[in-house]
């Protein structure tokens, strides 16, 4: 009983120690915008000059969260971090798709 226990207890510890550096949000979301940013540039709302731009912010936030990720623990600051980053890159992506762009 008391291996049991113990075992328990281990596991439960070890799966707090590996959600911390877990970021599905950041994943789900940098998902999205690569989608959109795709989708835009096939539909001809996005040059390929704005669509490169729109791919090196994203490339930026997939550093960002690599080095948030680097020490094994995602801070609540850094997680804050990324989602600013984030909500930064989804309003470029809008405003690029809904500029006063002539379509070829």
């Amino acid at each position: 009983m008391k291996h049991t226990i113990f075992f328990i207890i281990l596991v439960a510890i070890g799966n707090v120690a590996f959600a911390q550096d877990n970021t599905p949000r950041v994943d789900a979301r940098q998902g999205a915008q690569r989608a959109r940013i795709h989708e835009g540039r096939k539909d001809g709302d996005l040059t390929n000059r704005e669509a490169a731009a729109l791919n090196a912010q994203q490339r930026h936030i997939r550093r960002s969260e690599r080095r948030a990720k680097a020490d094994g623990t995602v801070t609540n600051q850094e997680r804050a971090k990324l989602k600013r980053e984030q909500n930064r890159a989804n309003r470029n992506i809008r405003r690029q798709k809904n500029d006063a762009q002539v379509k070829p």
